[in-house]
């Protein structure tokens, strides 16, 4: 059984891009801090099947949660950068995305005593109008990512890039490690299946479909989910109804489905899967 890449962006249900018009990032220090106790629990049930993941943090909740970071770190499992803020990147001039890349870097290294070497920007956010990011990712050290999803969406996407791993040439002609979100090929369309909110939206069985169709055409998928989205006790916050679909719509279904999905597949961290495979060395300018 092909082994993929099983990834927990670890933020607060209030940090997220679809809440935000309800919540400003002055106010989160006021809101009720629930990241520590999801994460735990996903932590429990992990340490049940014999399951290693990377752990993308951000450097708001690590650097008031250490000890969360050193007990996913003490638990076997990889600590790699979310950024700082959680903003999307393209609404970030490069002089802030650096100095938060570089500040969140420092804070997990400080914490884990160890090399942060991989990457996911907030949302996705890695855009055509945001390609600049990456000669930033490469000069301060990273030598993986995974923030490219090769879809159209109204916030995020990168259409026509590569959907499975790859060497990537940034602008600067600088290379690192692309590890895109999963997508399944439906005729001529690209369905995105890598998890979160498609994972809570989807029925159980079309990710199952979509997910070993990747497996079976011989490729490794990435599934990525927040400790949030196992969280039914979180407060329900006056957004649009559309952003209320998105973040609350199947919340007390997402858990059963992570373990039925654990049961399913094989999993490892991201660098557990990247070192199993045979990237091509010609690089992909994007």
């Amino acid at each position: 059984m092909k082994q993929n890449a099983l990834t927990i962006d670890v933020e607060d249900y209030f940090q997220v891009a679809a809440l935000a018009e309800a919540v400003h990032r002055d106010d989160w220090p006021t809101m009720e801090y629930r990241v520590e106790a999801n994460t735990e629990r996903l932590l429990e049930l992990f340490s049940e099947r014999d399951v290693k993941a990377t752990f993308f943090t951000l450097g708001w909740v690590a650097e008031r949660s250490p000890g969360l970071v050193k007990k996913i770190q003490q638990a076997g499992h990889e600590i790699a950068s979310h950024g700082y803020s959680h903003q999307l990147v393209y609404t970030q001039t490069p002089e802030v995305f650096k100095e938060e890349t570089r500040k969140s870097k420092r804070i997990l290294e400080d914490i884990t005593g160890e090399p942060i070497t991989g990457y996911r920007a907030a949302s996705y956010s890695i855009t055509a109008q945001s390609r600049w990011a990456l000669d930033i990712l490469c000069d301060e050290g990273f030598t993986w990512d995974s923030s490219i999803f090769p879809v159209h969406h109204d916030r995020y996407g990168m259409p026509g890039t590569p959907h499975e791993p790859y060497l990537l040439q940034a602008p600067n002609g600088k290379t690192l490690t692309e590890f895109p979100l999963s997508t399944c090929p439906i005729g001529r369309y690209r369905l995105p299946i890598a998890g979160g909110g498609y994972f809570r939206l989807f029925p159980y069985w079309l990710s199952h479909w979509g997910l070993g169709k990747i497996n079976r055409a011989g490729q490794p998928f990435i599934f990525y989910l927040h400790p949030w989205e196992i969280d039914t006790g979180q407060p329900r916050l006056n957004v649009k109804a559309f952003s209320r679909f998105r973040h609350y719509n199947n919340l007390d279904k997402c858990m059963h489905r992570l373990e039925r999905l654990l049961s399913d597949f094989r999993f490892g961290s991201v660098s557990d899967v990247l070192s199993g495979m045979d990237i091509p060395t010609r690089a992909v300018a994007v």
